[in-house]
C-alpha cells in the first residue's frame, strides 16, 4: 500500500534548497554481490526503486561506483524522468578494480571523470548533491581535503553540481571543507555502537547541516548485539527497527538511507523506523555505545 511522505517516520529536513524525507533509501544493495555487476533480479530492483518513490521517499543515495554504473542505470530506468520532489545524492572519490576493491581516485582529473560518469548514468545535466568520500574502508584518515574538495567546488561553479557534502571524514576535515565552500551534509559511519561522532552530530544540527549515517548495524560487538536484541525482543520488533528508530530520535538533522533489494524489506524498514521508543528504552540503548 502506498503512503505519502507526510506519514514517513521522521518527517522532513531541508537539504540545501530542497525539503527531503528524513527516511531515505540507499541504492548500494541493488547491484550484484560485493556491489559488482548487475542485480540477480533486474525487475525486482526496478520495483524497489518505484516502491520507494511510491511510499513517499524523496531522498535516494547512490554512486556510479556501485556496480559500477549498474545502480545508477537502474535508477534512471526505473524513475527517469525524475519526479519533481526527488533528490538524488551521489558520491565520488573511489573507483572499482577487477577484484571488487575500492581504490581511491581523488586527483582533480579523477573527480571530474566521476562527476561526468554520474551525470551520464543518471541522465541529468546537474547532480543534486555530490559527496566527496575520503579515508578508506577502515574509516576516516587525517589529512587535507582541500585539493579534492576545491575540484568539486569548481564543478559546482560550472553548473554540474548543485550542492556539496563530505563522507568518511574527521571533524577537522569537515571544518576545512566548510572553510572552502558551504556543505549541506556529512556522511559517516555512526550507529548505536559507534558514537564517535556524537559531538559532530550536535554541532552540525546547530549549523543546519544534515548528518547521514551509514551502516546502522555495522561494527557491533557480540555483547552490543545481544543488548540490542534484548531491547528488540522486549518491544517485539527487529534490531534494525530499533537501530533506525533510535537514529531518527537521536537528532533532527539525521537522515536515514537504509538499503535493501526487496520491496517487502523496504516496507518493513519504513514501518520499523516509526517505532516509538520510551525514555527508558533510549537510556538502555544509549548504554550500548558507552
Amino acid at each position: 500500500m502506498n503512503t505519502s511522505s507526510a506519514s514517513l517516520p521522521g518527517g522532513t529536513w531541508t537539504l540545501g534548497d530542497s525539503s527531503v524525507t528524513r527516511f531515505g533509501y540507499g541504492a548500494m544493495q541493488l547491484a550484484g554481490p560485493w556491489v559488482m555487476g548487475p542485480p540477480a533480479d533486474h525487475d525486482g530492483a526496478l520495483a524497489v526503486l518505484r516502491e520507494a518513490v511510491g511510499l513517499g521517499i524523496t531522498h535516494i543515495d547512490t554512486s556510479d561506483a556501485y556496480g559500477p554504473r549498474f545502480t545508477n542505470e537502474l535508477i534512471r530506468e526505473a524513475l527517469h524522468p525524475y519526479p519533481e520532489p526527488l533528490f538524488i545524492a551521489t558520491k565520488v572519490g573511489a573507483t572499482r578494480d577487477a577484484q571488487g576493491g575500492w581504490p581511491t581516485a581523488r586527483r582533480p582529473e579523477d573527480l571530474r571523470k566521476q562527476v561526468h560518469e554520474n551525470l551520464g548514468s543518471l541522465g541529468v545535466d546537474t547532480l543534486d548533491l555530490v559527496n566527496l568520500r575520503m579515508g578508506d574502508a577502515q574509516g576516516p584518515r587525517p589529512g587535507s581535503i582541500a585539493e579534492a574538495f576545491e575540484t568539486l567546488v569548481d564543478l559546482r561553479q560550472e553548473g554540474l553540481i548543485r550542492h556539496l557534502g563530505v563522507s568518511n571524514v574527521t571533524a577537522e576535515q569537515v571544518a576545512e571543507a566548510r572553510g572552502i565552500a558551504p556543505i549541506v551534509c556529512v556522511q559517516n559511519m555512526y550507529n548505536l555502537a559507534h558514537r564517535h561522532d556524537d559531538d559532530l552530530v550536535d554541532h552540525l544540527a546547530a549549523e543546519g547541516i544534515a548528518y547521514v549515517p551509514f551502516f546502522p548495524l555495522g561494527g557491533f560487538t557480540p555483547l552490543q548485539s545481544e543488548a540490542l536484541s534484548r531491547v528488540a525482543n522486549r518491544l517485539q520488533t527487529t534490531p534494525m527497527s530499533v537501530a533506525l528508530a533510535w537514529l531518527l530520535r537521536r537528532s533532527p538533522n539525521i537522515l536515514l538511507i537504509p538499503g535493501t533489494s526487496s520491496t517487502a524489506h523496504l516496507r518493513e524498514n519504513v514501518a520499523g523506523a516509526g517505532l516509538s521508543l520510551s525514555d527508558e528504552d533510549v537510556a538502555e540503548l544509549d548504554g550500548i555505545g558507552h
